[in-house]
């Protein structure tokens, strides 16, 4: 095999995870933008052997791809448990931000990856972090209806009063009906009243009257 091994192929050999086949063109292309690349993809696809071969290499684990997606952010979106567990023991930045303003944890709270949620706290998230729409991981979990990420990021001291943009997380909740956890929410010491807009007129149906009652009860 020559040293010209197209990026496509490498990249389809990480993604389908032909360990043998890819050990063979990594080293005969002598292209580390090759092997980089190929992170990002076995991260994708679930393929925990051919990462540890990448991170056996060497590879840079925090090279940033498509939309400036690290191979954590990757591994985070996609759920990959064993992945996210092997990448911060080889220096990948748990806080590390996409373009778009995003941090690993982001994913993992609006997508109930509750599991990875507590292995990128305890590995150092910064839970406070904000993302490109002002909106803390609490954010997330609040608007996406992510009723058990609320009490992971509680425990790691998340306030449920942290406010951006004049939104805090209950604000959030109550625009999008998310009623259990509003209730969470006000029940673990979230202010249903603020200086300007209060998360009682973002409410809608009962669930204002449901908050009121929990506050003056």
């Amino acid at each position: 095999m020559d040293g010209c091994v197209s990026n496509l192929m490498v990249c389809n050999l990480a993604y389908s995870g032909k360990l043998e086949e890819l050990k063979e063109s990594i080293l005969a292309s002598r292209n580390d933008q090759n092997s980089r690349t190929a992170l990002h993809w076995a991260c994708s696809a679930r393929q925990a052997e051919i990462v540890e071969f990448l991170l056996q290499l060497g590879v840079p684990v925090n090279d940033k791809g498509d939309a400036g997606w690290s191979p954590l952010h990757t591994a985070a979106s996609a759920g990959q448990d064993e992945i996210v567990k092997a990448l911060p023991g080889k220096c990948a930045q748990v806080n590390a931000v996409s373009q778009n303003g995003c941090t690993p944890l982001h994913y993992t709270a609006s997508k109930h990856r509750h599991e990875i949620a507590v292995m990128l706290l305890e590995g150092g998230a910064d839970p406070a972090a904000e993302d490109h729409r002002e909106a803390t991981a609490m954010h997330q979990a609040a608007a996406k209806g992510n009723l058990k990420m609320i009490p992971i990021l509680l425990y790691y001291r998340t306030s449920t009063n942290i406010d951006t943009e004049g939104n805090t997380p209950l604000h959030l909740a109550c625009d999008e009906e998310r009623v259990e956890e509003a209730k969470l929410l006000v029940s673990r010491g979230a202010s249903i009243y603020t200086e300007e807009k209060t998360p009682l007129r973002a409410a809608k149906g009962g669930l204002g009257l449901i908050l009121k009652r929990m506050m003056e009860g």
